[in-house]
């Protein structure tokens, strides 16, 4: 009976050690003395996984020259790439992907993107978005990547998900991500989403809005939330919002390969 190398698991290994402790020239002579690559701890982390989330792009390097499984997912579902998101490494990421590292994995968990935004790590989130990344992956306990980067209030990956398209009035159990910006009490979030889009008359499963989620009355959020409650919007805000609903996600993202497209974004974009 003929078994996977990720059929073989063991609590600890020497490879998975090596990398642990950052010794590149150890991990390199495992491998040349025939150390399996694709070996896994108990809870199903393979060396590229742990190569990955330690941000460790010469381990990688090495780990996926000796035949490493790019897409190997570990207990919890997730890939090498999803760990290299969430440590924020571009460069483990550039090089996985190269790989053929899949940024739609088909897991149940989180994906690539997902993690991007949690780690607040933009340059993942715009190199994923580049490379087809789902912008409207769900995730039952944490939404959409938009969720994630909003209750994060990380706002760069904010802006670059809202400029690729995806859809600020996305709910999570009728919660948007213009909830989680209010209760965060960021009034440049609040701010920034309502530019985009974002309905400030949302109800949640509850029946709130998001104005409910920003304290007393008298809170800087909460006084741009009653704002932009009482205070019709701008024909030009309009005309962005309208815009960029009808470009949708795609055109949104190549819309840099337009000749107009400085002025476009201009017009696009919210002045942040």
């Amino acid at each position: 009976l003929s078994h996977s190398p990720l059929d073989f698991w063991a609590d600890r290994t020497p490879v998975h050690e090596a990398i642990k402790q950052g010794q590149v020239l150890e991990l390199k002579a495992l491998i040349e003395n025939g150390a399996c690559v694709n070996i896994v701890t108990v809870d199903s982390i393979t060396p590229l996984h742990e190569a990955s989330i330690r941000g460790q792009i010469q381990s990688v390097q090495l780990l996926l020259a000796a035949g490493a499984q790019v897409d190997a997912r570990n207990i919890d579902g997730s890939t090498p790439l999803c760990d290299a998101c969430a440590a924020g490494s571009i460069e483990c990421v550039k090089l996985l992907i190269s790989h053929g590292a899949k940024v739609n994995p088909p897991i149940y968990t989180v994906s690539p993107l997902h993690e991007a935004c949690m780690s607040g790590s933009a340059e993942c989130v715009k190199l994923l978005i580049e490379e087809g990344a789902h912008m409207e992956a769900q995730n039952i306990y944490f939404g959409t990547p938009l969720h994630i980067a909003c209750s994060r209030q990380h706002i760069d990956c904010v802006k670059i998900l809202l400029d690729a398209g995806a859809n600020v009035n996305t709910a999570k159990l009728h919660e948007t991500a213009l909830h989680l910006a209010a209760k965060t009490r960021n009034v440049d979030l609040i701010t920034m989403l309502v530019d985009y889009g974002a309905n400030v008359y949302a109800e949640d499963n509850q029946g709130r809005k998001p104005l409910s989620f920003t304290g007393s009355s008298n809170t800087p959020s909460s006084k741009c939330l009653q704002h932009f409650e009482r205070t019709p919007l701008s024909l030009a805000h309009h005309c962005r919002v309208t815009f960029r609903r009808a470009l949708g996600p795609s055109r949104m993202k190549s819309i840099s390969q337009l000749s107009i497209a400085p002025k476009l974004i201009d017009f696009l974009s919210y002045d942040f």
